[in-house]
């Protein structure tokens, strides 16, 4: 297995030399795959990663999902009644994430947090977004579902560390 460190380094060579038009997509986007039981390591690895983008001169935004999520959820109007219906129910986990994913899909906040700091930093040069804690969106949605959504204002270069579904 290829360590982290290594695949950061090949990601960002990636970002630097830059994407071309295909099949595939034209927008610079890139993933930075790794196994669920990296997700520590990530977290770990992470500021050091920023600190040796800004060292080369990049401006760093991360944006991490499960802050966002949290944030979201926390401020939900529907949050005392969440909190009263799991009380009555505590291990209807169904009811429970399907409640909480309607209210991430409630106007596209995620989507719209994450589409405003692509409108904020467009045009900046040498700019990166770190798009983390994907694992955050968990039972709820997948990336894919929001990336889908902003085909097409993806120009800064961002990179997205998504772990593997779990080989269990």
């Amino acid at each position: 297995m290829a360590s982290l460190k290594a695949d950061f380094d090949e990601v960002m060579q990636r970002v630097e030399s830059g994407r071309e038009l295909s099949h595939a997509s034209f927008e610079p986007i890139f993933y930075l795959v790794f196994s669920p039981d990296q997700i520590g390591e990530v977290k770990r690895l992470t500021p050091s990663w920023v600190a040796k983008l800004k060292n080369a001169g990049w401006q760093v935004e991360l944006f991490s999902i499960a802050e966002h999520v949290a944030d979201i959820l926390a401020a939900a109007p529907t949050r005392k009644v969440w909190l009263a219906a799991e009380k009555k129910a505590p291990l209807d986990w169904e009811r429970t994430n399907k409640s909480l994913a309607n209210e991430l899909l409630r106007n596209n906040q995620l989507q719209t947090r994450l589409e405003d700091l692509l409108a904020r930093i467009e045009g900046q040069a040498k700019t990166i977004v770190l798009v983390t804690d994907l694992e955050g969106l968990h039972p709820y949605m997948r990336i894919g579902a929001i990336e889908a959504e902003l085909q097409g204002k993806f120009h800064i270069p961002s990179v997205l560390l998504p772990r593997t579904a779990s080989t269990r």
